[in-house]
């Protein structure tokens, strides 16, 4: 009949099995007890619980949602109710608070197509992971390339990525390579955490810049961003296994420096990043130079 033989006797060992009340109702997983314990060990029935959740309710805990009735009821009759039965006993008696909609503190741009024609116009932002074989843990790398002469102007890698380590990146990114005056970047990221987030959205506003963020499901519109992490995968990640966080800060640092000062670009004239950029730079000036004669 072409059935696997586990197959087989796992169904006969289920059809065997008498149903019961989770079964014959539909429900997985094993049938709920019908009660809680006290600290004491005490059973205290569901419907009794309902009842405290209830009255509960009828007072001033009126305004709390599913955690804080389960932490009433632990603090006052000292019952060990977890979260998610506190959830499920509501649910049952429908009095589970509407989810409140979140509200964006920095509503989306989206991104526009944009003609390039030098160094920081446009900068794409966006974090990779790295694996540390030795402690069985990974680390985070947030890059920002310039898309124009795809220097890598800035990356942050650690242990954890928060809100403010992409902004600590971005501020010395622009203190890097803007002069006072200076127009500043448009800066283009995904919808991770970091960059949804108010201190990222409240940096940004406050400097005056653009933050465009792709929508969902589209990498394409960061394509230098994720060509860039593409080729440290390639070239250093899956090459090397590290057994330590400074092992692999330590490579990753090393690799930079050949990316950014060494490592040839095809779309690049066959130059390194920093080479291209001081080669465009110095051709601009020389047409200054000429116009002004």
């Amino acid at each position: 009949m072409d059935i696997a033989e586990s197959t087989y006797y796992d169904r006969k060992k289920r059809a065997a099995v008498p149903k019961t009340e989770s079964s014959s109702t539909g429900k997985r997983g094993r049938p709920t007890p019908g009660y809680s314990l006290t600290e004491t060990g005490v059973p205290i029935s569901d419907e009794q619980i309902k009842e405290w959740l209830l009255e509960l309710l009828e007072g001033e805990e009126h305004v709390y949602g599913y955690k804080l009735l389960g932490q009433c009821i632990r603090d006052v009759y000292q019952v060990m109710l977890n979260k998610k039965k506190t959830y499920r006993l509501c649910k049952e008696l429908g009095i589970l608070q509407k989810a409140r909609k979140h509200v964006p503190s920095h509503p989306r741009t989206l991104p526009k197509n944009r003609f390039i024609t030098g160094s920081n116009q446009l900068w794409q932002m966006d974090i990779k992971y790295g694996y540390v074989v030795g402690q069985k843990r990974f680390f985070f790398v947030l890059s920002i390339i310039d898309v124009f002469d795809r220097v890598v102007v800035e990356q942050y890698r650690g242990r954890t990525c928060e809100a403010k380590h992409a902004v600590q990146a971005l501020m010395s990114a622009l203190e890097r390579r803007i002069q006072p005056g200076e127009t500043l970047p448009v800066i283009r990221t995904d919808n991770g955490p970091q960059f949804v987030s108010k201190l990222f959205g409240d940096t940004c506003e406050s400097l005056g810049m653009t933050q465009e963020r792709i929508p969902p499901r589209a990498p394409n519109m960061n394509a230098y961003i994720e060509s860039f992490h593409s080729i440290l995968e390639r070239n250093l990640f899956s090459r090397r296994e590290f057994m330590t966080f400074e092992e692999a800060f330590v490579a990753l640092d090393q690799y930079m420096d050949f990316y950014n000062h060494r490592r040839m670009h095809g779309s690049l004239k066959r130059m390194s990043p920093m080479k291209f950029s001081l080669w465009v730079k110095t051709l601009e000036d020389t047409s200054k130079f000429h116009k002004s004669m």
